[in-house]
């Protein structure tokens, strides 16, 4: 086969961290450029562009999930890699192509699921759930690291020099697919001509969704990831930017604010996640990342100095705890058979809230008419002219997104209450007895009316 060596998880892992290498370095110069393109109505513009970009993520997603089934991964990993890094030159040859590209992006923008199906094809059942977090932590560690750098080069040598370093970065990671990534999709599970049928059920982005109110304890955890994702989803698109020109955070901040508060997610995530499952129990874990996230985003919309950001982000931090107990309640709960049926419902949400959130957010600031005037200054001492962004706003609220996502997450705690701590998932139809034999062959069709969470399993073709 194609590539070097045998097909590993190591190479899912590089080819995460390169392209998410390339884009965080990207992080502060993206912040000036939009505000140069769109001078007014930036926070609408922005929300809009990342909306757009998330929809056509959800939409895609399991369509190219499933033909990839067909068709094998590296195609797919080559194709997501090159059209998601694709707008990165664009940025100094003309701003107005590279937003536009970005947002048309999101048809492809979904390395993370090829990579998840890549990372499947090659585990057993027991190691994948360590696999999905090493690729996890990479995206991490990613982003930790470049903004930092990019910010730095920036400062030093230009913008111009971090949009070559990151699109010599997204080359290479192009190439590394090309060469040296093999194939993990079996040969024989792949048919010999590329006009073989898919399963369309299987690329349908709605038919996890569709699951949801077959069971009441399922509804209610839905509906809390639904209420606590779209705040965050929003705020993710957002607070940068909103850091960047609202706050008055240099370049350096930002970078700063991103690595100290991705380090202290993966410590929350890890050492004090595990603390607090086996003290208070999964439901109460649930309900503390939730008060913690209320707690962060009336911060948010609260503050007006840019100390009470990094406290917040502080906060923040250990809201990031919410999501790994709402997976860990579900894979401790669901049936076996069951696993990537409800994982699925609550990836498909979260793929939903990815465009909602963003565009939502964007509005919300327009509404309240948050937005930015470059007001001259006197001659600096050094005698070059000075620049100084102000904040116009008709509202005592600096943040008024960030209180309505405060909000949403108290409505997502009042939800949670109802979740029992423990209880049996189940989302079968009432019909499924009759579909399933009673051997339940491993090969055996699925059940007609049974979805299955597309990516994240092995397709029997």
């Amino acid at each position: 086969p194609q590539g070097i060596g045998s097909p590993s998880v190591y190479h899912a892992v590089i080819v995460i961290f390169l392209e998410f290498f390339a884009w965080g370095l990207l992080t502060a110069p993206t912040l000036v450029v939009l505000h140069e393109t769109f001078p007014k109505h930036t926070f609408l513009m922005n929300g809009l562009i990342q909306g757009v970009k998330g929809l056509l993520s959800f939409l895609s997603a399991p369509l190219i999930g499933a033909l990839s089934d067909v068709w094998g991964r590296k195609s797919f990993l080559l194709l997501t890699v090159f059209f998601t890094c694709a707008p990165i030159p664009l940025m100094k040859i003309s701003p107005w192509w590279y937003f536009a590209v970005i947002s048309v992006s999101g048809v492809f923008a979904v390395t993370f699921s090829v990579v998840f199906a890549y990372v499947a094809d090659i585990t057993q059942e027991h190691e994948r759930s360590m696999a999905y977090g090493l690729v996890s932590a990479t995206f991490a560690a990613s982003l930790v690291t470049s903004p930092a750098i990019g910010a730095y080069l920036g400062r030093v040598y230009g913008d111009s020099l971090v949009v070559v370093l990151a699109t010599a970065i997204a080359l290479l990671d192009i190439c590394f697919i090309l060469v040296a990534v093999p194939e993990s999709l079996p040969e024989k599970m792949r048919p010999a001509s590329w006009g073989a049928p898919i399963s369309w059920e299987q690329a349908d982005p709605f038919a996890s969704l569709k699951k949801v109110g077959q069971d009441s304890v399922v509804l209610l955890i839905c509906i809390t990831v639904f209420l606590s994702y779209l705040p965050e989803a929003g705020q993710y698109s957002s607070f940068f930017l909103y850091l960047r020109q609202i706050m008055g955070f240099s370049s350096e901040s930002v970078a700063a604010f991103i690595a100290v508060l991705g380090i202290l997610s993966i410590i929350a995530q890890t050492i004090v996640l595990s603390l607090l499952m086996r003290s208070i129990g999964n439901k109460n874990t649930i309900l503390l990342g939730l008060g913690f996230q209320i707690l962060q985003l009336a911060w948010y919309g609260f503050g007006s100095e840019p100390w009470m950001m990094w406290a917040a982000g502080a906060v923040a931090a250990m809201s990031s705890i919410t999501f790994p107990a709402v997976s860990a309640l579900v894979s401790r709960t669901a049936d076996a058979d069951q696993q990537g049926v409800v994982q699925g419902m609550i990836t498909g949400i979260r793929g939903l809230c990815n465009g909602l959130g963003p565009a939502l957010y964007g509005f919300i600031f327009y509404i309240f008419h948050v937005e930015l005037n470059e007001l001259p200054m006197p001659e600096s001492p050094s005698g070059g002219s000075v620049t100084q962004y102000h904040l116009q706003q008709n509202s005592i609220i600096p943040g008024p997104p960030f209180l309505f996502g405060a909000c949403s997450v108290l409505l997502a705690l009042l939800v949670a209450l109802f979740i029992p701590e423990h209880t049996n998932l189940n989302v079968r139809p009432s019909s499924w007895k009759k579909h399933c034999g009673s051997h339940g062959h491993p090969h055996s069709p699925q059940a007609p009316g049974e979805a299955k969470e597309p990516l994240l399993q092995d397709t029997n073709v």
